[in-house]
């Protein structure tokens, strides 16, 4: 309990991010945006710095050791939080002077992009480098799965680093009538109905999706797979509630915001092994771990859909609701700043 002397004080955060919703593109970091209403909502004064990257290209990092030091001369923060790391973590951690910083990883920002064309290989690679010395730098690190932090180089200081997946809206996802979804969307009623969701980016394999659903038709059933890009956020619930199950094939994942979603709404989950995803589904009936082949995912979203039933996946999922994670982020933050100051915090 903070003490009666009122010496207890609001954290000032900067958070730095170069994702978030904008009206051309409502879905672009929806879950960086939704960590920052949580971090307000459990007391914390969180400011945001916004770098447009899928606007100005990378030349938007040129700016940014101005845009920092014009920032922290105005305000007197008391941690910057970079929430996705690559070249934008290693510029801000460079720039940032006096103020400790926290780094976040996601996923591709560690582990690059294999698939995509070279040109966009290298431009992963020296992200992935980039990722590297700023989690060095930095003071405190947060990953989204174990499986990032143990891909983490051996000489960062692990009681430095956290493991705290993006935290899920259980009020907005949250079971929906399957039928009345599907007719919103103007769905078949006697069809299975596979979702898959997709940015555009070559590592979530949607030709793999695309067979899996393939082998399904060859074998009678008939399915169809829904890909989910670039929707207005309000929609993704009936998108997903709509859905018989959710087909996930990504080359690699952080810890993957569409599955939550997804069992948060009972909806069953069929998905290659990546990020926390065998962590997340264990012990839940219904989902399934599967190999990278359309007949192994087939036989998966087969055996999700044939009981007609929706899963319990809810009750997994409540651990991640946006209080609990801001709750943990909180916590570290009061770690960081108590070894760098006496001053107490709210």
């Amino acid at each position: 309990m903070p003490p009666d002397s009122g010496c207890w004080m609001t954290m000032q955060i900067l958070a730095v991010t170069n994702m978030y919703p904008t009206p051309a593109n409502p879905a672009l970091g929806t879950f960086i945006e939704q960590q920052v209403e949580s971090l307000r909502t459990v007391g914390l004064d969180v400011d945001v710095l916004i770098l447009e990257r899928a606007i100005q290209g990378r030349r938007v990092y040129l700016y940014l050791t101005e845009r920092l030091s014009q920032k922290t001369h105005t305000v007197r923060y008391d941690l910057v939080h970079i929430m996705y790391c690559g070249i934008m973590a290693e510029f801000a951690t460079k720039a940032v002077q006096n103020i400790p910083t926290v780094v976040t990883i996601h996923g591709s920002d560690l582990f690059g992009n294999q698939l995509a064309r070279p040109v966009e290989r290298l431009s992963a690679y020296l992200g992935i480098v980039a990722s590297r010395r700023a989690a060095r730098r930095a003071d405190g690190v947060i990953t989204v799965s174990s499986r990032l932090r143990d891909a983490l180089p051996k000489d960062i200081d692990r009681s430095k680093v956290r493991v705290i997946p993006c935290g899920i809206d259980l009020q907005r996802f949250r079971p929906q009538d399957p039928a009345q979804c599907r007719k919103v969307l103007g769905w078949h009623s006697n069809a299975l109905h596979i979702l898959f969701a997709t940015n555009g980016n070559p590592i979530k394999r949607p030709l793999l999706a695309s067979k899996a659903v393939e082998v399904l038709q060859q074998l009678g059933t008939r399915a169809e797979m829904h890909e989910m890009r670039g929707i207005p956020y309000d929609q993704v619930p009936i998108w997903i509630n709509a859905s018989d199950a959710l087909v996930l094939t990504s080359q690699h994942e952080g810890s993957p915001t569409i599955l939550k979603e997804c069992l948060a709404c009972n909806v069953p989950v069929v998905s290659v092994d990546v990020g926390d995803v065998r962590e997340l589904i264990a012990g839940v009936e219904g989902c399934s771990i599967a190999t990278a082949d359309p007949a192994d995912l087939a036989a998966g979203l087969h055996a999700a859909c044939s009981t007609g039933r929706r899963i319990n996946g809810r009750s997994r999922i409540e651990r991640l609701s946006l209080k609990r994670t801001a709750d943990q982020i909180h916590e570290f933050y009061r770690e960081i700043l108590d070894t760098k100051a006496p001053v107490a915090f709210a």
